[in-house]
């Protein structure tokens, strides 16, 4: 039998896009691994190899083992495996959109909302066995996209996700770092889902490649605080509840029957039903306007889970073999025999 631990049903996962300066990169594990997470993904970095470059390394501060297990994938939707919560990070609202609010605001709401939903009320507040929501195929996944220090995020990466967080800064200069930015979204996400106790561990770090530090004299075993000019920070436990604005309680076991789609399954699903709105003349390609966005953050409030995915394929599916039938069938030209 595992060892019982208190734990949290969210995956968690942070995906840099078109990251353009290495110590950036770094930076980022540091503020992951500080806040007990390991999963980072780099979408299309301006480096290739910017996992083994030394200042890579020497900004993530031992923080080796999110570097050698981050992932370098070239599109998004090739991130998003397993996520069914997205958060875009800007600083401004946009026109069109998932709402923006603050971390906190939309972290507590979240919560709150998963333990209230009519699938939850068989909620135990005992404690779950390590491994028990993955093997149960029950555990949620909650991205947190960064846009590049260039040019931040596109509208169209906005717009596939469920809310736009907006960290309160001066009115004045609200210019964040990418590594700061990621630092203060971790934070939260922490707090919300508890903080640290002294009976909870951190999400486990898996090993480190050697690979991965061959060659720049960095041990892969190394710790931060014995990194050259690192502060030790110490995990403590939760800060007073009077600091939240909802006390959220850390350690369930859910009954969870609803299995919600992930991101690249609700992607699947709108690229089907594009075509099926372009064959039955719903959508015209040449002046599609914001239909398809729309559509999305439709179905991100709705929650659509896998088996709702498959339906709407199947109507996809319907539509297009009905417009197929429809299609008068146009002979192929016949050749004429060349006068003489």
């Amino acid at each position: 039998m595992p060892t019982p631990v208190q734990t949290s049903p969210w995956r968690t996962r942070f995906i840099l896009l078109n990251t353009s300066h290495a110590g950036n990169v770094g930076a980022a594990a540091r503020a992951i691994k500080v806040m007990g997470f390991s999963e980072m993904v780099l979408v299309a970095p301006r480096w290739a190899n910017v996992l083994r470059r030394e200042e890579t390394i020497q900004r993530a501060s031992g923080a080796l083992d999110v570097l050698a297990n981050a992932r370098i994938v070239d599109t998004l939707d090739e991130a998003l495996d397993g996520m069914t919560h997205l958060c875009a990070t800007a600083m401004t609202p946009r026109d069109f959109g998932p709402p923006t609010v603050t971390p906190r605001e939309h972290f507590v709401s979240l919560l709150n909302k998963e333990l209230l939903t009519p699938t939850n009320k068989a909620l135990q507040p005992d404690l779950i066995e390590e491994n028990d929501l993955e093997t149960t195929g029950n555990q949620q996944g909650m991205g947190f996209l960064f846009g590049s220090e260039r040019f931040g995020m596109t509208n169209e990466d906005v717009y596939r996700c469920h809310a736009c967080l907006s960290i309160p800064t001066n009115p004045n200069f609200g210019s964040l770092n990418l590594a700061a930015a990621l630092q203060v979204i971790a934070y939260e996400w922490r707090l919300a889902l508890g903080g640290f106790f002294d009976s909870v561990r951190p999400e486990p770090s898996p090993s480190v490649r050697p690979e991965l530090v061959e060659g720049l004299g960095v041990d892969p075993g190394v710790q931060a605080e014995q990194m050259p000019g690192a502060h030790t920070l110490r995990f403590l436990k939760s800060p007073p509840t009077s600091a939240l604005p909802t006390p959220l309680p850390l350690s369930i076991r859910a009954e969870l029957p609803r299995r919600l789609a992930d991101a690249q399954q609700v992607a699947g699903m709108l690229s089907h039903l594009e075509k099926a709105l372009v064959a039955i003349d719903f959508l015209d390609p040449a002046a599609p306007k914001k239909l398809m966005p729309r559509l999305n953050q439709l179905f991100n409030r709705a929650e659509v889970t896998q088996e709702e995915i498959h339906i709407l394929r199947g109507v996809a599916k319907a539509m297009l073999d009905v417009a197929a039938r429809n299609t008068p069938h146009t002979p192929a030209p016949t050749s004429m025999p060349a006068k003489g």
